[in-house]
């Protein structure tokens, strides 16, 4: 906890800090603009801090939105398919994509570097390829305006992407620490060898935290490709593993694996917004986002391994 509260006391720093150099900050549209992609980018954070956790990577987080945000477009538009069939083909696709990376990193042994590095290229190859490098998007939304209601709308004045995230924080905060199924997350994380040899069934456990943060990539697909309300194949979703990854390890998760939170991620996810928010405030260029994330991670990776290095100086 003591992690949480530190990243916390930063973020509440930081903010106070923002808003005294941009009064802008604090309107009403621009923390709506800032809750809505906490919202989106807080989901598939979540997601990967579970296969973190476990001591794995999804590095084609990214790749997926594109090719979800393909098909979604595509199926609505071009196929005319019920809007709760098209977004149910959406979450399932990621979910299918995240049983197969589990499959070979449990059951072949490949590396998770190596199996979501080539997810990363097949995937953002397959919806170039499925969109014929073309922009799609949704029009007017015309036949499926419930759909995108519950992915752009609000409910009393909230953002849905940032409901949406409330709820599936609460859901996944008692699932990772309130169940079994979460302590055997952290014992596979901490020493899979010696958890296999407890009787726990590790290769089923890591598979399923793959599918589980395919299943929340795919929830915040369909909420991504309705905020952008187009996708461009080719950039739709570049580097969204990364800001997943920073806001992962800046909340507490070891890349080690063992170590995380729920609330950890979400204070991180939050911080790297007002990072990105203060960037675009003080006219700073764009194009310096990712080496704010890249030293970020760096930052965060140094921090595990300085507390990770003194606490086994302790324990030795």
């Amino acid at each position: 906890m003591k992690k949480e509260l530190g990243i916390f006391g930063l973020l509440a720093v930081l903010c106070i800090v923002t808003a005294i150099i941009n009064p802008r900050f604090i309107s009403l549209a621009n923390l709506t603009n800032t809750a809505n992609l906490i919202g989106i980018y807080g989901i598939f954070s979540i997601g990967l801090g579970l296969v973190i956790i476990t001591g794995g990577i999804d590095l084609s987080v990214g790749s997926m939105f594109a090719l979800a945000g393909v098909i979604l477009s595509i199926a609505l538009r071009e196929w005319e398919l019920f809007w709760p069939l098209a977004a149910l083909l959406v979450i399932a696709l990621p979910m299918a994509l995240g049983w197969v990376h589990g499959a070979l990193v449990t059951k072949m042994r490949i590396q998770p570097f190596i199996v979501t590095l080539c997810g990363l290229l097949l995937y953002r190859g397959l919806a170039r390829f499925i969109a014929g490098d073309n922009t799609k998007g949704f029009g007017n939304a015309e036949g499926f305006t419930t759909l995108k209601a519950l992915a752009s709308g609000k409910f009393l004045g909230l953002p849905m992407p940032f409901v949406i995230l409330i709820v599936v924080s609460i859901i996944m905060w008692f699932v990772l620490h309130r169940s079994v199924y979460g302590r055997y997350l952290f014992a596979v994380g901490r020493n899979e060898q010696a958890t296999r040899f407890s009787g726990i069934n590790t290769k089923r456990v890591i598979a399923s935290s793959y599918i589980l943060a395919g299943l929340l990539t795919g929830i915040a697909s369909i909420l991504l490709a309705f905020y952008t309300n187009s996708i461009s194949p080719s950039t739709h979703g570049n580097f969204y593993e990364l800001y997943a990854i920073a806001a992962a390890v800046l909340g507490g998760c070891s890349l080690r694996g063992g170590e995380g939170s729920i609330i950890g991620i979400l204070i991180g996810t939050a911080l790297l917004q007002v990072l990105q928010n203060l960037v675009n405030l003080l006219g700073i260029p764009s194009s310096l986002n990712f080496a704010v994330m890249g030293a970020v991670v760096l930052l965060g990776v140094m921090a595990d391994s300085f507390i990770g290095n003194r606490n086994q100086k302790k324990v030795a």
